[in-house]
């Protein structure tokens, strides 16, 4: 594959309104014969051109020229299946049975013959560009629907209905057994069929149902022999005077971390100090670059990994626990390699001036969220001051620079997004019982506001010495997302004639306050996420929406994300002077590859996180049947409600089931029973009893106590 001939082709096809003649395209572009067939193919095969016959004459067009869509294959649904499109913007295109040409679930597809039916667009598919896994994970029921005697796997994702199993292809699984299955197509039957490829255990077992999710999304949870030997080797390297050296020497300074109180991985460290005209603030980073090196083996699982992924039960690690938990975790009393980001802000925390420097630290105390906020607070005993004595009077000097740093991030616009993020206690078998929302005190806003201004910092560095780089952005609202918002907004009772397109963020912020002492908090605050892109990693300075930055990055934990490590990676050549000249010939192509992979890796991380959260909140509410909940409606289908209690967890309320009843939903934010005239709105407080959890699908049931 030639890419300069194809990236031509292309370049040639986008300047057209209209299909081109094959010969005359081929005379365009100077190509050789054989070097633009093979182009042609090549790009032909990945769907990103198309071949038309129109009047006898051979022509080419881009896809979206002649009407054909690129697509990912999302659901089956038995007698038909849906795809969703790539480009953004356009709904998910219906495909009747028989027009998908053996297409499945995680297929990428090119799609013709695209119109509007009464459903919404419809099409087929003109060609499989590339199969997807053809594996899924679900619950297999022995016999569950009678005849077949080899039984059925119910997939977890993909599919709205079970696939049957082949002869002898159970793999001697149990009825309720959590598996993982390989997926055909069978072309006699035109069904798709499914042989048990791996048994996990009982799928009504939370933890059961995680490793399953894990082992879907493709998450590697074992390192090699050879990553673990390179790890051993990097980790069992000493800190030498002849290091120190080389090294701006922070060992006397009162730098301390503060962690959650079960966190071995401790990456950031901090130091403040109190100047007559302001602020000099350090941010000390474990230096992970100095342990994991380009082009080794242990380099290589971490950019594939991407990230440590985190569970109720466990963590996975993106490097092994001898860097993770050893070398790199910057452990109270030992000496420890970092990348200190040093910041100097003047009285009212304005950012005036900065330098990143190669150092050696001893953190003087392991700092723990709870202890550092009872300090703050004044609720701390005598033995727990003692503990922090070293660098008591500098907690309360970063809480005041603290403070000041959140009420500039305030008036800036940054989005103060109420957390949704659930606790999941476990006992010692792995069963969850109790769940609850994750509090925010003093210090996790502290440590959150000083990552903020060192990865801020590191952006500017980078951008003003014009080197490739790993940013961080976050891209503004969708115009139509934005108006689902205010009509929410509008629903909850609050001012939304702000919510249109160009929106800026200090609107966005004052709704989330107007919410915030009130039941709808979580609910708006969910909402104005779900209006905003997601954010990602670039090579160029987009801008972070939610923060109001122009310029910001990972800087700060390079032991569990790799972006982080990226560009330390980076600005180390920047601080040891290698020239501009040769970081951009050494880093563009890796600062390109590393913020696909970066973003790639996170979603997939996050995907898997969420949906094991669902298993482990099944598993906490089969013990609370029957119990009587106030909750808030934080969606609505044309089949019921969404309602989230008070400790999180979200239901669904059945409205189809009750025969005195027939709700319409006006495809927003209100249904209404058309015979008693009772609507239900997002936002509104309702009281649920919980009729049935059930843990292998990850779903709770509510119904309404009226």
């Amino acid at each position: 594959m030639n890419t300069e001939d194809n990236n031509l082709i292309m370049d040639i096809l986008a300047q057209q309104s209209e299909p081109v003649d094959r010969k005359e395209l081929w005379l365009m572009s100077g190509l050789d014969t054989e070097e633009f067939n093979n182009a042609v193919s090549c790009l032909e095969g990945r769907g990103e051109i198309v071949l038309l016959h129109e009047n006898r004459t051979k022509k080419i067009a881009l896809p979206q020229m002649a009407g054909y869509v690129r697509a990912t294959i999302v659901r089956n649904a038995g007698s038909f299946c849906f795809a969703h499109p790539e480009e953004e913007g356009l709904a998910d295109v219906y495909i009747h049975s028989g027009d998908e040409k053996g297409a499945m679930p995680g297929d990428r597809v090119l799609l013709k013959n695209i119109r509007m039916e009464e459903r919404g667009p419809a099409g087929q598919v003109h060609k499989l560009l590339e199969k997807g896994s053809r594996v899924v994970t679900g619950i297999y029921e022995k016999g569950a629907y009678g005849h077949h005697k080899d039984g059925f796997v119910t997939p977890d994702t993909g599919f709205s209905h079970a696939l049957s199993v082949v002869k002898g292809g159970s793999l001697k699984a149990k009825h309720g057994d959590k598996v993982k299955a390989a997926i055909a197509y069978d072309k006699k039957s035109g069904k798709i069929t499914a042989r048990v490829i791996k048994i996990y255990g009982r799928a009504d077992s939370a933890r059961i149902c995680a490793d399953a999710i894990i082992d879907a999304a493709g998450i590697p949870t074992k390192f090699t022999v050879a990553v673990k030997h390179e790890a051993a080797m990097a980790a069992a390297q000493p800190v030498t005077e002849e290091e120190i050296a080389k090294r701006l020497d922070l060992r006397d300074e009162p730098i301390f971390t503060i962690d959650g109180e079960d966190a071995k991985d401790l990456d950031d460290a901090i130091s403040v100090k109190k100047l007559s005209n302001g602020w000099e603030l350090g941010v000390h980073i474990a230096d992970v670059s100095h342990y994991v090196r380009e082009g080794t083996l242990l380099d290589d699982s971490a950019m594939d990994r991407g990230t440590s992924v985190y569970f109720a039960d466990r963590v996975i690690p993106m490097l092994p626990v001898e860097i993770s938990n050893g070398c790199c975790s910057l452990n109270a009393g030992t000496k420890k390699l970092t990348f200190s980001a040093i910041l100097t802000l003047d009285e009212k925390a304005e950012l005036i001036d900065y330098r990143f420097e190669k150092s050696v630290i001893v953190s003087k105390v392991r700092g723990v969220y709870a202890e550092v906020n009872a300090i703050i607070d004044g609720t701390a005993d005598e033995a727990l001051k003692e503990k922090y004595a070293e660098v008591y009077d500098e907690i309360f000097a970063a809480q005041e620079l603290a403070e000041l740093l959140k009420a500039k991030a305030k008036q800036r616009g940054e989005l103060e997004i109420e957390s949704t993020e659930l606790r999941f206690v476990l006992d010692e078998k792995g069963v969850c019982i109790d769940v609850s929302e994750r509090d925010r005190g003093n210090a996790e806003e502290l440590i959150e506001q000083f990552m903020i201004a060192a990865n801020r910092a590191a952006a500017l560095y980078a951008k003003s010495a014009g080197i490739p780089f790993v940013y961080r952005v976050h891209e503004a609202p969708d115009p139509e997302k934005l108006a689902a918002l205010a009509e929410l907004a509008a629903v909850c009772g609050f001012a939304a004639r702000r919510l249109k397109e160009g929106v800026h963020q200090t609107d966005l912020a004052a709704l989330i306050n107007a919410a915030k002492e009130t039941p709808y908090a979580r609910l708006i605050s969910t909402q104005v996420l779900r209006s905003m892109a997601k954010a990602r990693y670039d090579d160029r300075p987009l801008g972070h929406f939610g923060l109001s930055l122009e310029d910001y990055c990972h800087f700060t934990s390079p032991i569990r994300r790799y972006p982080d490590t990226s560009i330390h990676r980076i600005l180390t050549d920047l601080v040891s002077g290698v020239p501009v000249d040769e970081i951009n010939r050494k880093f563009s192509e890796f600062a390109q590859k590393s913020s696909k992979m970066s973003s790639e890796r996170e979603l997939r991380a996050m995907r898997a996180e969420r949906e094991s959260e669902k298993f482990y909140a099944a598993e906490y509410m089969t013990k609370h049947i029957g119990e009587i909940h106030q909750g808030v409606v934080s969606g609505i289908t044309n089949k019921g409600l969404f309602v989230a209690i008070e400790n999180g967890i979200e239901g669904f309320v059945s409205l189809i089931d009750d025969e005195k009843a027939y709700f319409e939903y006006n495809g927003t934010t209100t249904t209404k029973d058309r015979k008693s005239g009772v609507s239900y709105s997002i936002g509104d407080i309702v009281t649920v009893e919980v009729m049935a959890a059930e843990i292998a699908l990850g779903t709770v049931d509510f119904a309404l106590v009226r």
